[in-house]
């Protein structure tokens, strides 16, 4: 699944510059993630860096979003397929 960031978000910062997708950014009022880009940092680390750092833990699973651990593998090598080749 992909990660959400929820309302308790303080927006301290710490989060955005760990995500390796750059799927979290600033949006109207709190962070965000993209769904499209958050891979749980499946195929860079162990666990999710945002959720690592978080300091009021606000970063949950995203259930609108299930995706099983190979699917979030296929979709982190898709990402970085695109990267190179930008």
């Amino acid at each position: 699944m992909a990660l959400k960031i929820t309302d308790e978000c303080i927006n301290c910062d710490v989060c955005e510059p760990e995500c390796p997708n750059e799927a979290i950014s600033q949006g109207e009022e709190i962070y965000v993630i993209d769904p499209a880009k958050c891979t749980e940092c499946v195929g860079h680390f162990d666990e999710p860096q945002c959720v690592a750092v978080c300091p009021v833990d606000c970063i949950p699973l995203d259930t609108g979003h299930p995706e099983t651990k190979e699917a979030l593998q296929l979709k982190y090598q898709q990402l970085m397929a695109q990267k190179q080749s930008s």
